[in-house]
């Protein structure tokens, strides 16, 4: 037999005294919201662009095969395919034996050169002032001042010849010129190439474009106004020009469009497959706001307000514009729809649990 301390109350009977306050709370009504504090906004009807779409190709602007300007043996090869290069990294190294020796050549007989033309001056000097004191001819004149023309003629040609050996100098070593991807590797370390061999290819991933084959009708309309988007996984793009060629395709008879991408990379890469919705009119439709429709399994519904109720009601929608949606069935032009679908699904369910 169970015993209670003087004082206390027993175990039992607080448990007893909590489970009849929780039906108590369960049986009150809740109270229902009042549907006119929902925010609520018209089903309205606008005008939206009429957008065709079209597969195109992603293509990188820059891209390009570097070749060899000089003649010598690979001697170090910094990057391979796929690498990612920054611009002006060195891509190939050449032994430069032949091309300093030329340089080194060249500047020997550029001071030479200098010299002689030092010599042929002061000779033309001295020329000069026998012939004004009466002491020279003419002809011992004409003579040094030929030899100062020849002496600075040799000058000119030598410091061509030098500039013509630092650059075959500098062709030994093989620059980006620009940052991207290496797409293809020609030589191989040790090997010996001439001049104008393929070395490697690469392009850069920061200016892409998107090239699309259009029908003749959509062509003439996209010349005429030339807007478009591409559509990719993130976010859509909108090129900073739209190009249509002037020239058909003689076998499909389709015009190819060239939409020049804003620099970035946007998650799209060069051979890629891209959607392309090109503006080709305007159209009214039924315009609802995104944010009050609700997705329940394969449902697409809104709640909509009439009569002081608060209804769930099926929607067929079309294409979304920002941040609007088209509605193709289900509502009617003015009608009131929740602008926020949570809360009016909690009026509606505490609505219903409330009514007799």
């Amino acid at each position: 037999m169970y015993h209670s301390l003087p004082g206390r109350i027993p175990f039992t009977s607080l448990r007893f005294n909590y489970l009849i306050l929780i039906a108590f709370f369960i049986a009150q009504p809740v109270a229902a919201e009042d549907p006119r504090t929902l925010e609520t906004v018209p089903a309205k009807v606008g005008t939206t662009a009429v957008e065709m779409l079209f597969d195109g190709t992603v293509e990188a602007v820059h891209q390009a095969t570097i070749s060899a300007q000089t003649a010598g043996r690979i001697e170090a090869i910094n990057f391979d395919v796929d690498d990612y290069v920054e611009a002006g990294s060195i891509l190939i190294r050449f032994t430069d034996v032949e091309q300093t020796t030329d340089l080194q050549r060249a500047e020997a007989d550029l001071a030479g050169a200098r010299a002689r033309l030092v010599e042929a001056s002061e000779e033309f000097a001295r020329a000069e002032n026998l012939k004004e004191r009466g002491l020279g001819s003419q002809r011992d004149l004409d003579r040094a001042l030929s030899a100062r023309k020849t002496a600075q003629a040799n000058v000119n040609s030598a410091e061509s010849a030098v500039v013509a050996a630092r650059q075959q100098l500098e062709y030994t070593v093989v620059r980006a010129p620009y940052a991207g991807i290496v797409t293809e590797r020609f030589v191989e370390v040790g090997e010996t190439v001439s001049r104008g061999q393929r070395l490697m290819s690469g392009l850069s991933l920061e200016k892409l474009r998107v090239i699309v084959d259009l029908p003749q009708q959509v062509a003439m309309e996209v010349r005429r106004n030339p807007r478009a988007v591409v559509l990719t996984d993130t976010q859509p793009v909108t090129p900073d020009k739209v190009i249509v060629f002037p020239v058909a395709d003689p076998v499909t008879k389709t015009f190819r469009a060239r939409l020049e991408l804003p620099d970035g990379q946007f998650d799209l890469f060069p051979g890629m497959f891209v959607k392309t919705a090109f503006k080709t009119g305007e159209a009214e439709r039924l315009l609802i706001p995104v944010t009050s429709i609700l997705h329940r399994s394969e449902v697409t519904a809104v709640y909509v307000y009439e009569n002081d109720e608060v209804r769930l009601r099926q929607i067929r929608v079309g294409a979304t514009f920002g941040d609007q949606a088209e509605v193709l069935a289900g509502l009617k032009e003015g009608e009131q729809i929740a602008l926020d679908p949570v809360q009016a699904g909690i009026y509606a369910k505490t609505s219903r649990s409330s009514s007799p």
